[in-house]
């Protein structure tokens, strides 16, 4: 097999630092929050997760590609980072059921990357300096020019972007189960709704922008608050309607951005992490049981912990064992809760899967009350 020769490439951080390499995917320019990811597999899974929108990614393992593209490993209909950054960019796949490789699959995308990078020097950059605004270019590579179009690049703190991958239409998912789940969808990954169908939930997804009485008119037995991008402060209409929703005492589960804005509608903060976590391999300990679990994660903002542990109609449930921040909280007055992690965890671990059951026993409580 003959390889072609590829193009140079660069990556920028708004510091200044700086890393050559060659081009992957398609040939031009892209901005975004650079944040790196540990997961060692589900580049694919990782790649299509809403909640990646506006980000370039830097994958910490040495090869990406190696198992080709398949039409049905996907979490939306798109890919939805920003850009790409690893170390190796495979051409070629071993896997016989992949249905293209990658690179044909990221120029079909349109999506611009950067391969052949020391991504260690450039984690180890970022978990000093915190995540930043960083910009590719496989098509200029004067750093000068490419200085000046980051500086138009807004910062994540602040910026909205659900709405940018939000469902446009109310569409429905299931096969006649006995659960109906209202699903606010702020930018969410396919296997939170195979979660609850698998469970006997027939869900009806709707645009973020949803009127509650829309959403009530549905007459949910559950509400679900999905994933998705940017800052949940930044929300204000969101958490307005979630507010609303509260008040109906329908039960809610949260997952990620949902547990933020969640959180943030009964009164609590959120900050931008120096960081963020984004990997299948965070340890997360339930508060409730003892045990702890292995979890998928991807957020760069995090509730503040001390002021839930202050509120006396607010459970903290679990706790991220790495830096012991605030991993999902319990309302005492409603029977809502949330997680800051994926228990869909796809591509990730399965040791979560249990807040569906319990969001379902939730559900059938709800049900079998008196009208």
């Amino acid at each position: 097999m003959k390889y072609l020769e590829k193009d140079k490439a660069v990556v920028l951080l708004e510091d200044g630092t700086h890393f050559y390499g060659k081009a992957a995917g398609k040939k031009g320019t892209t901005t975004g929050e650079i944040a790196f990811n540990t997961g060692m597999t589900g580049y694919q899974e990782i790649f299509t997760d809403p909640s990646y929108f506006g980000q370039i990614l830097l994958m910490t393992p040495a090869h990406i590609g190696n198992y080709g593209i398949t039409d049905d490993e996907v979490e939306s209909d798109s890919v939805k980072i920003a850009g790409l950054v690893c170390k190796k960019f495979s051409d070629v796949y071993s896997r016989a059921a992949a249905d293209e490789s990658i690179n044909d699959y990221f120029i079909r995308q349109n999506l611009v990357g950067i391969s052949d990078v020391d991504t260690r020097a450039l984690v180890r950059h970022i978990r000093d300096k915190g995540a930043m605004n960083a910009i590719i270019s496989s098509e200029n590579l004067d750093l000068d020019t490419l200085k000046a179009r980051l500086t138009e690049v807004p910062s994540m703190e602040g910026l909205e972007l659900s709405s940018k991958v939000t469902t446009s239409e109310v569409y429905d998912s299931g096969t006649g189960g006995n659960r109906r789940v209202a699903l606010i969808d702020f930018g969410v990954k396919k296997n939170i709704i195979r979660c609850l169908n698998e469970r006997g939930c027939d869900v009806r997804i709707f645009p973020m922008h949803t009127s509650a009485e829309d959403i009530l008119a549905f007459d949910p037995d559950g509400i679900m608050l999905s994933n998705g991008p940017g800052d949940p402060s930044a929300m204000k209409s969101s958490i307005g309607l979630i507010q609303q929703l509260l008040q109906t005492n329908i039960p809610t589960f949260g997952i990620c951005l949902g547990h933020q804005l969640l959180a943030l509608a009964c009164g609590l903060s959120t900050s931008k992490m120096h960081n963020g976590h984004r990997g299948i391999n965070h340890p997360v300990q339930n508060l409730l049981t003892g045990k702890s679990e292995i979890t998928s994660q991807n957020h760069g903002f995090v509730v503040d912990r001390e002021a839930a542990e202050e509120r006396e109609d607010i459970q903290v449930t679990h706790i991220h064992l790495n830096d012991l921040t605030l991993a999902g909280i319990k309302l005492l007055k409603h029977p809502a809760f949330s997680v800051q992690f994926h228990p869909e965890s796809s591509a990730g671990p399965n040791d979560s899967r249990y807040l569906f059951d319990e969001f379902v026993s939730l559900i059938d409580e709800h049900i079998k009350q008196p009208a």
